[in-house]
């Protein structure tokens, strides 16, 4: 589903994040990945979600390298089968809950069915579609989030520090949400987090490094 063919990233200053990363992710697999501050995860899921570029290599999605598509077919890459769940929220403030989280299935052509009662419900929201972000804390809105990046039942998710505004309990809940609706799907999911909490959730456990992605050892630093 996903590769990373020798993915090389720095910075206007000369500091190198990414140096010759290669991987590859198959269809289906849920990977956390893990790693010190500053190593590069965060600007790794933007390369991968095209929303930055690499200085060298290729990303390559179900044998398409994102490099070779114009701007057209890359939105529409995204639009429809990525599903991005990032630290920043991005509610539409002029939006209701409700038509928040049903953007995607509008913007790919589908109707906003009950499936949105549905993901509200699944996020703690029920009853509360007509209500705007003003009215929501930062949690909710990060729930708001989450609905809408698996409403079009996306097959790859991409999620970065998803519950970081989330108390454990409803964390717990989310990290179950997500896992459950990639598996339903068949998607291919990808977790940056610090919590080892939260990457015992997926499948496996990668450690970036310096040296690039590998298996965390059990009671390692991953």
């Amino acid at each position: 589903m996903l590769e990373l063919r020798h993915i090389t990233k720095g910075y206007a200053e000369g500091r190198k994040v990414l140096t010759d990363l290669s991987y590859h992710l198959p269809a289906g697999d849920y990977v956390a990945i893990m790693g010190e501050s500053g190593v590069g995860k965060s600007t790794l899921l933007n390369l991968i979600a095209g929303l930055d570029t690499p200085d060298s290599g290729e990303i390559v999605i179900d044998g398409a390298a994102i490099s070779s598509l114009d701007d057209d077919a890359a939105t529409r890459l995204r639009r429809e089968r990525f599903g991005f769940i990032f630290q920043a929220f991005h509610v539409l403030p002029h939006l209701t809950l409700a038509q928040n989280i049903a953007l995607p299935l509008l913007l790919n052509g589908n109707a906003a069915d009950a499936r949105v009662v549905r993901m509200l419900e699944q996020v703690g929201l029920q009853g509360r579609g007509d209500h705007f972000p003003r009215q929501l804390s930062g949690g909710e809105l990060q729930r708001v989030a989450i609905a809408r990046a698996l409403i079009h039942r996306p097959k790859l998710v991409l999620a970065d520090e998803p519950t970081g505004n989330l108390d454990p309990d409803t964390a717990c809940e989310i990290l179950q949400l997500i896992r459950n609706e990639i598996k339903a799907n068949g998607a291919t999911g990808i977790l940056v987090t610090h919590s080892h909490t939260a990457a015992a959730t997926a499948d496996r456990i990668l450690n970036l490094t310096k040296d690039g992605l590998q298996a965390a050892t059990p009671g390692g630093t991953a």
